[in-house]
């Protein structure tokens, strides 16, 4: 028997359960460990998929209707090991967002964790799906379960704004995803992504298809926090829970990222121009790490740094998958749990200074967190790991990217993206200079964000020391991004994965015939360089120490800098303004862009 479908149904059951037993909400602990337990058996079930998937994709059909003919009638999940990975990080972050749980709330009742485990069902669904409109469903079930917790702490209004914010821009997107697979049924006859793809292969893509893709694309790139569509990401981070901002940040992002490369080479790669494609997210990757990049080092409020820190890197992966490579695409699979992880870590230590202080404002907190040594050391490494520090996987994914890119001739996007690592990594370092050590002048800070980080009504005010079993996950989260990094297996793993998911015809073969083929195997591994990488790392330092340094010198330095910059800065914070309208009408300009690109460029 397949086990394909248990981690879906497995979290849903629960859910479910808990759901439907409101008075457990007086027994906190039972509540916990039955949370617990399940997202440990989903990420045991994930395992044992993805080593099954190493030796060969699976398909499992719901309900055995399997394809009649060639036509498949019913809905398959494809277990690969790119699906299968990104399933296993997503049930690897709920475990460490639960662990932390477990003293972070003040008061908890039964809805918070019937939530997470709806959005762990929704997330392990949407990466093992094979179905366009099944996608659709886990898409919209993750959106529900994200904006209920944004919106947790129901009795504030920031919550319930940025809740607001979140669910707009999502429903948006989703309606479009609805749009392009309406286009999609119409041109193909089928909802399947095998049959899609099977149907289009060498056909010339008509003015239907390029449509159905650039709206399939954009629903899922503002899932995954591109320029322009990254706006809610922010406003949701912010006011969400600390929890569920691991898994806003580590996983939910960048499956919006896979969706993209998925449709792609399975439904699209035999009929767009791919060179004409290459160009269009190459420079919407660049410019969203670079914006997200800006924007992170202009932030007081820890939650928004670190959000606009993820639109950076979010712009980062998109940059691997436009380069069209499997080698590029196997180090943004590298990069994906290298970072889930990290940010993981990072958005846990913010949690542990809310816990403290009930707090996430950087001058707030600016030297009153001394006695917090041990986070603050592991707060300083995420921070040096999101410049591409080695050995962790950022290291390695982000140098595959780079090398990639070099060969292919695009020698200008790995400086700029080792300048969008610096710059993220530099914002996230500033702050830890200043509220673990006292370093800077508060001053220094200008934000974009309210002067408040208050977040009294999420956790006990404790000057306690720090419960251990809060710092379990947030040690765990760095030490499997160095072992994603250091250890050569799981560098073959990605690469491996990467050429079974460009293999588009052994992927139809296999779905709508059941018949599988030879996949071309990737050659040895070779580690990417360490220079350029360490390079970055001491730009991250350069930037911490231009806003934290002392004397009158590096004051005047920072005033000229801050001349100069002011107009691009002014106008950024112009278009970050907080408002729903202006968000939407970003949107709508970014759709209208994409959308004559396609029809000029395909």
């Amino acid at each position: 028997m397949s086990l394909a479908p248990f981690p879906v149904i497995t979290a849903l059951f629960m859910a479910v359960f808990l759901a439907a037993l409101e008075q457990l909400s007086s027994r906190r602990r039972i509540l916990d460990i039955l949370s617990l337990l399940t997202a440990l058996a989903v990420a045991a079930v994930d395992f044992l998929l993805l080593d099954g998937s190493l030796s060969g994709t699976d398909v499992y059909w719901f309900g055995d209707w399997t394809p009649m003919g060639r036509f498949p009638a019913g809905i398959a999940f494809v277990i690969d090991p790119a699906s299968a990975g990104l399933a296993l990080l997503s049930a690897l972050l709920t475990v460490a967002a639960l662990l932390f749980s477990w003293h972070h709330f003040h008061a908890v009742r039964t809805y918070y964790h019937t939530l997470m485990l709806l959005f762990l069902a929704s997330l392990q669904g949407f990466a093992l799906t094979g179905d366009l409109f099944n996608m659709f469903v886990f898409f919209e079930l993750m959106g529900v379960a994200a904006y209920a917790l944004t919106g947790y702490k129901i009795e504030e209004s920031g919550p319930l704004e940025g809740a607001l914010n979140f669910a707009v821009m999502n429903s948006v997107a989703g309606f479009m995803v609805l749009l392009g697979i309406a286009l999609l049924y119409a041109e193909t006859g089928g909802l399947n992504l095998a049959w899609a793809g099977a149907v289009l292969s060498g056909k010339p893509p008509g003015p239907a298809v390029s449509a159905a893709f650039i709206l399939l694309a954009i629903g899922f790139l503002t899932k995954g926090a591109v320029l322009p569509f990254h706006f809610w990401l922010p406003d949701a981070h912010s006011v969400a829970p600390t929890p569920a901002s691991v898994l806003f940040s580590g996983i939910m992002v960048q499956l919006g990222l896979y969706a993209v490369a998925r449709i792609y080479w399975v439904v699209f790669s035999a009929t767009l121009d791919a060179e004409a494609l290459r160009g269009i997210f190459l420079g919407i990757g660049v410019a969203t790490a670079l914006t997200g990049g800006v924007m992170a080092c202009l932030q007081r409020h820890l939650k928004r740094l670190l959000a606009y820190s993820t639109v950076s890197h979010s712009g980062l992966m998109l940059a691997g998958i436009a380069l069209l490579d499997p080698r590029a695409l196997g180090g943004t699979l590298l990069y994906i749990v290298g970072h889930g992880c990290v940010k993981g870590a990072l958005f846990i230590a913010t949690g542990v200074l809310v816990y403290h202080h009930r707090s996430v404002d950087e001058k707030h907190l600016r030297g009153r967190c001394r006695r917090l040594r041990w986070t603050g050391v592991l707060f300083c490494l995420a921070g040096l790991a999101l410049s591409g520090l080695p050995p962790f996987g950022t290291w390695a994914g982000k140098g595959i990217i780079e090398e990639t890119a070099s060969q292919l001739g695009y020698h200008f996007l790995p400086p700029l993206l080792s300048v969008c690592a610096a710059l993220s990594a530099g914002a996230v370092l500033r702050a830890a200079g200043g509220i673990f050590f006292g370093l800077g002048h508060p001053d220094v800070i200008t934000s974009t964000a309210p002067a408040t980080g208050e977040e009294a009504p999420e956790t006990d005010h404790s000057r306690g020391p720090t419960p251990r079993i809060m710092l379990v996950p947030l040690v765990l989260l760095l030490l499997a991004s160095l072992a994603v990094g250091a250890l050569l297996r799981v560098q073959q793993v990605a690469e491996l994965a990467a050429a079974r998911f460009v293999d588009r015809t052994g992927y139809h073969a296999l779905v709508l015939e059941g018949r599988r083929t030879p996949v071309h195997q990737p050659a040895p591994p070779a580690r990417p360089g360490m220079a350029p990488a360490l390079a970055a790392t001491i730009a991250a330092l350069a930037v911490a120490a231009f806003f934290l340094a002392p004397g009158p010198l590096q004051g005047r330095t920072r005033e000229g800098v801050k001349a100069l910059l002011s107009g691009p800065v002014a106008l950024l914070r112009r278009l970050h303004s907080g408002y729903i309208g202006d968000y939407v009408t970003w949107f709508v300009c970014g759709t209208g862009i994409l959308m004559v690109l396609a029809q000029l460029c395909f």
